[in-house]
């Protein structure tokens, strides 16, 4: 696997290394050695599936506060989203910076987000389905998220929203 950092201090995007020949490839999309050596949280114990009908749906931004953070590495098997990375960690020089990565069925990327990171994606086609890979199962109790459009991060997207459930679109603005 090829670990490239992102700008926020831990964010990696993650690339398979094809092994290429007359049928085809093959190629690693997780290693726990390899993520070790990074330095990254090798945890696994849950992986989820988000499959979404429409272009321009948005879920997010969502993160598990204390003591469940959870690290995620996502990538997209089917169609291309937007993948949006928020750094909650006080303490960090990169403290409420964002970054957005494509990922796609085309590019194979996928995204390592740290602990005390919020996550959100837009979809850029129909019929797409993202595959999450988590540190911590889900708890319900230390589930939080904000609006995507919180004056406090300055994200932009590349086209409307057009489908966001209520509670994504009705979370509060962060105190920070």
């Amino acid at each position: 696997m090829i670990f490239q950092r992102t700008a926020l201090s831990g964010a990696f995007v993650i690339e398979p290394q094809r092994l290429e020949d007359e049928r085809g490839f093959f190629a690693r999309t997780w290693c726990q050695q390899e993520f070790l050596e990074q330095g990254l949280n090798s945890r696994l114990v849950q992986c989820n599936i988000s499959f979404n009908h429409t272009k321009g749906t948005f879920r997010g931004m969502h993160y598990q506060q204390a003591p469940h953070e959870e690290a995620k590495l996502v990538r997209c098997t089917r169609g291309a989203i937007l993948d949006i990375i928020v750094d909650l960690r006080p303490d960090s020089p990169t403290f409420k910076d964002h970054v957005t990565v494509e990922l796609s069925e085309e590019n194979r990327k996928m995204l390592y987000i740290p602990e005390q990171f919020a996550h959100g994606f837009l979809t850029l086609e129909d019929d797409t389905e993202v595959f999450y890979q988590m540190s911590e199962f889900f708890a319900p109790g230390s589930a939080r998220g904000f609006c995507w459009d919180d004056p406090a991060f300055g994200i932009r997207l590349p086209m409307e929203v057009t489908v966001i459930s209520a509670r994504d679109r009705t979370y509060p603005a962060m105190n920070l």
